[in-house]
């Protein structure tokens, strides 16, 4: 099969150099939140690489076949479930094991994928805040798609700016759902509709070009643009982080509604244009540690928090602790999504099949980027 880095394709997917930004993204977090010194954080939003992304490959995907019939949205669900929930209950549920002190609320919440929808309710497994976002897009993708196919992207987006609007609104009641504008702007999807948005326009400009042409172009000027401007958008972050008086809604307007536009213009690069950037994030490891960042990342911040205390960190020894913990941790994650991962999303799958019209869908996605037909 053809691919826009011109490399093998990893996995026979679709799109394998944005499967290598799921790695490339994992391990800024990781080290994001384990440095290698202390207080070595680097400043990059990289959950809008991530949301964008997600956006993409739900329209890419979904958007022709969408509709709103019983089959086509069981399907969805059922896909949706099956990539996102298995691995997420196993790690949350052994991460209760170690945890101390659950009430009731936090237990069903964060076992719902809801708890980042409510302020100051406890997080068990950190990063997962991030998961309620998704989910709340998954949950609205199908009005979106069928949307856009009546009226077009711009009617989609202007309905998702009135959900934002909606939610503020919400946000001056004195309820700890959707406690606050701020909360509402970094901690909720209405909040980052528009990385999303970034990736579903970016779905829409590929259909119509698969359509007409080959997606695959010479050059990378693309791919060098969107760099280069996320490049000047992180330091403009750098430099509103080291101003005191600046507020977090500067941050929150570069990080939500700015940089999503380079992010969209770099994946257009990275799918159309044969560079050396594609070709190495086209790599069939670089794809295998792309699908297993579902699990590292989950898995990441528990095994940190696990190791936090230890004496030597605080000594001349600590990136040799740091790079040890990210390559362990890398490892247990491929082993996860090898013998759990895929084999209950496919069991899964399989299982509904024969209720649905599963076949009525071209392609299978993962949340950790890969596209196969």
């Amino acid at each position: 099969m053809h691919t826009a880095s011109g490399a093998a394709p990893v996995r026979n997917e679709k799109y394998p150099a944005l499967t290598g930004v799921r790695f490339l993204g994992a391990s800024v977090i990781f080290f994001d939140h384990f440095p290698l010194w202390p207080g070595a954080h680097l400043v990059l939003n990289v959950m809008a690489f991530f949301y964008a992304l997600s956006g993409f490959l739900i329209v890419r995907i979904y958007h022709e076949q969408a509709r709103f019939s019983r089959a086509w949205l069981t399907q969805y669900v059922v896909n949706r479930f099956a990539r996102i929930y298995p691995v997420y209950f196993l790690v949350l549920s052994i991460a209760v094991c170690f945890a101390h002190h659950l009430d009731a609320w936090t237990l069903v919440t964060n076992y719902t994928l809801t708890h980042a929808l409510f302020a100051h309710t406890r997080l068990i497994i950190q990063p997962s805040w991030s998961l309620t976002v998704e989910e709340c897009f998954y949950f609205l993708a199908p009005l979106f798609m069928v949307l856009a196919k009546l009226r077009g992207f711009w009617a989609a987006a202007g309905l998702a700016a009135a959900m934002l609007l909606a939610a503020l609104a919400v946000a001056t009641l004195d309820t700890d759902f959707l406690h606050s504008p701020l909360f509402v702007l970094s901690t909720t999807f209405f909040g980052h509709f528009a990385e999303f948005f970034a990736g579903v326009y970016l779905a829409l400009a590929v259909i119509r070009l698969e359509k007409t042409r080959p997606p695959a172009a010479l050059g990378s000027r693309c791919t060098l643009l969107g760099l280069m401007a996320v490049v000047v958008l992180v330091a403009a972050m750098m430099t509103v982080y080291r101003r005191p008086d600046a507020g977090p809604y500067a941050i929150i307007l570069i990080n939500n509604f700015l940089i999503p536009a380079p992010i969209g213009l770099l994946y257009w690069g990275l799918i159309r244009e044969r560079s050396v950037l594609s070709a190495l994030l086209s790599g069939g490891f670089v794809g295998l540690l792309g699908r297993s960042s579902y699990c590292f990342y989950l898995l990441h911040k528990l095994i940190i928090d696990r190791l936090s205390g230890l004496p030597v960190l605080a000594t001349a020894a600590r990136p040799l602790v740091v790079v040890s913990t990210f390559v362990g941790t890398w490892i247990i994650a491929i082993v996860l999504y090898r013998v759990y991962e895929e084999p209950v999303n496919r069991w899964i799958r399989g299982r509904f099949a024969d209720r649905t019209d599963a076949g009525s869908q071209p392609f299978a996605v993962g949340v950790t980027g890969q596209v196969r037909e």
